[in-house]
């Protein structure tokens, strides 16, 4: 989540690199998540939410989902 809240800002076009960054994040913290990232079909599910400080959702970004 840190990670996420440090490189998305407001105005940040959330790609596919982006989301790729973060999942190295957090992939090193859980060796499931690694493994799984090589299993079939060889790609993991990534769901990010930009949120407001209020709590709406500003966009919502869906890789492999």
């Amino acid at each position: 989540k840190k990670v996420a809240q440090s490189l998305i800002k407001k105005g940040t076009v959330v790609t596919e690199g982006l989301t790729n960054m973060i999942e190295m994040a957090f992939r090193v913290y859980d060796p499931c998540f690694g493994c799984a990232t090589h299993s079939l079909p060889g790609q993991m599910p990534l769901e990010v939410i930009i949120r407001a400080p209020d709590g709406e959702v500003l966009r919502e970004f869906k890789q492999n989902c």
